[in-house]
C-alpha cells in the first residue's frame, strides 16, 4: 500500500527547495490552513498527497 501523505523531506524534493525553506513554508501553511492541508503529529508534519498534489497541479 502506498502512503497517503508526504513528509517535509519529500515536499522539499518535489519543490526543489532547501530544508529550512521547506519547514518554514510548511509551518506557514499549517498556521494559515491553506493552500493545502498539513497535519502536525508531535513535532512531525505530514502533508496529505491528495491535497498537496491538487494545489501543485493548479
Amino acid at each position: 500500500m502506498e502512503p497517503k501523505v508526504y513528509t517535509v523531506s519529500e515536499i522539499q524534493e518535489l519543490l526543489g527547495i532547501g530544508r529550512s525553506a521547506a519547514y518554514e513554508y510548511i509551518k506557514k501553511v499549517e498556521k494559515e490552513n491553506k493552500p493545502f492541508r498539513v497535519i502536525k503529529i508531535g513535532n512531525s508534519y505530514r502533508i496529505p498527497k491528495e491535497s498537496f498534489d491538487k494545489w501543485l497541479e493548479q
